[in-house]
C-alpha cells in the first residue's frame, strides 16, 4: 500500500482545473500506477473530506527532439476527483 503523498505528486492549477473547480472538483496529478480507490483514500485522508467520485486520464509521452537527439517526455497521470455536497470550498482553500 503506497503513502497518500506518493499517490497525489501535485495539484494541477489550470485554467480548466479552476472551471472544474467551480463545479465540486479538484485535479491532481497522480502516480502513473495509481488506482482510483487509492486516489480516493488518499484525498480523503490527506485533506479530510469526502469523495463521491474519481475520474482518471493517462498521457502518454511524446517524442521530442533538441538538435539531433531525439529524446522522450515522461508519461503521467491525471485524477479528476469530484467531492461530496458542502466539502469543494474547504478542499480548495487547502490546496
Amino acid at each position: 500500500m503506497k503513502s497518500p503523498y506518493e499517490v497525489l505528486q501535485a495539484p494541477l492549477i489550470t485554467e480548466k482545473g479552476t472551471l472544474v473547480g467551480e463545479s465540486g472538483q479538484v485535479v491532481f496529478k497522480v502516480a502513473t500506477d495509481a488506482t482510483k480507490p487509492e486516489i480516493r483514500r488518499a484525498v480523503e485522508l490527506l485533506f479530510d473530506c469526502k469523495v463521491s467520485s474519481v475520474r482518471t486520464q493517462n498521457y502518454l509521452g511524446k517524442a521530442r527532439r533538441v538538435g539531433r537527439t531525439l529524446g522522450k517526455k515522461a508519461a503521467w497521470k491525471k485524477a479528476y476527483v469530484s467531492l461530496a455536497e458542502g466539502q469543494a470550498a474547504d478542499l480548495l482553500e487547502k490546496v
